[in-house]
């Protein structure tokens, strides 16, 4: 069974409900009053962007306030029947590198009362083939050294740990392990 979506209208609704309850998409600051804010003012725009493989959306902010390039990425709701959470695919054309600011090329986020249900795992699995198709050999991920659960998932797909770091500058002080994920 397929979970990943790229979100229509008609799944705003429930994205909308889990970032009034405080969850976020961004697992390095919480983002729900300004996901919200976009939302309401073009809700059309906010899903456009949502797949930005020109990179053409703007600077990030980085959880210290810092602007950073946008980086070509695509994102996806992961959903079972309504919302489960979001994974976004992050890459630079031609090269597996990524800037010292990103931490990986996917990132995903589970809403709580969702959780210890497989999805992350299956949404990553998923996700794997988009990858592929870019041409990356390989992708990268990061797991907090105290996240045993998101460890398992990216182990579950093929990952192999290649060291542990702590985060560049621009993230709250943390230790972090490093994944990769064979795609070839």
């Amino acid at each position: 069974m397929t979970i990943l979506l790229r979100p229509g209208p008609e799944h705003l609704p429930d994205y909308c409900a889990a970032l009034e309850k405080g969850w976020s998409p961004n697992t390095t600051r919480n983002t729900s009053e300004e996901e919200l804010a976009r939302i309401a003012s073009d809700p059309d725009d906010f899903l456009d962007k949502l797949d930005d493989p020109k990179a053409l959306g703007g600077d990030i902010e980085m959880p210290d306030g810092t602007m950073v390039k946008r980086l070509p990425s695509l994102k996806r709701f992961i959903w079972d029947q309504d919302f489960c959470g979001i994974i976004n695919l992050r890459w630079q054309n031609g090269t597996t590198d990524l800037p010292p600011h990103v931490l990986g090329h996917i990132g995903y986020g589970v809403v709580p009362w969702r959780r210890r249900r497989g999805y992350a795992g299956r949404a990553l699995a998923e996700i794997l083939p988009e990858a592929r198709a870019l041409g990356l050999a390989f992708v990268e991920l990061t797991a907090d050294v105290e996240n045993i659960a998101s460890q398992r998932t990216i182990e579950k797909c093929g990952g192999v740990a290649q060291k542990t770091f702590a985060a560049p500058a621009g993230y709250s002080p943390h230790d972090v392990v490093l994944y990769r994920i064979a795609l070839i």
